[in-house]
């Protein structure tokens, strides 16, 4: 697994939009209406592939040289770079909900004392599992 991935984007231009679309990361596409947009998303995309990629175990591909790519008219090559450390955080760090079940009299009394059910859940999970924080790895 590496930090730091850079892989060429083919940046289609259209009346409508920018496409982009990643040669070597099959399924990785996305849009924007301005290059700085386009751009953006591309390196969002990208690191949520490549995430994926790295959660499933995949192999990740080398890739391809610029000088190999040929773009059509309407296209142009801009290679996007991406560092993966702070998504990988943001991606373990991000908020999931859960669905629980309490006796009704213990949510009563709680929601009397104005409890923040995510707070304590959060709390009670650390203290019982003897974490304070689970780092990205």
């Amino acid at each position: 697994m590496k930090d730091r991935y850079i892989y060429p984007a083919i940046f289609d231009y259209a009346e409508d939009g920018i496409s982009v679309e990643f040669p070597d990361l099959l399924g990785c596409l996305t849009c924007g209406d301005t290059d700085e947009e386009a751009l953006h998303n591309a390196k969002e995309a990208m690191a949520l592939h490549l995430y994926g990629m790295e959660q499933d175990g995949d192999p990740i591909p080398a890739p391809t040289p610029v000088s190999k790519l040929r773009p059509e008219e309407n296209q142009v090559v801009v290679l996007v770079e991406v560092w993966m450390p702070p998504f990988r955080d943001e991606m373990e760090n991000r908020a999931v909900k859960k669905t629980l079940t309490i006796p009704k009299w213990l949510n009563d009394l709680a929601e009397e004392h104005k409890v923040n059910f995510s707070h304590v859940l959060q709390d009670a999970l650390k203290r019982y599992l003897g974490v304070e924080r689970r780092k990205a790895e």
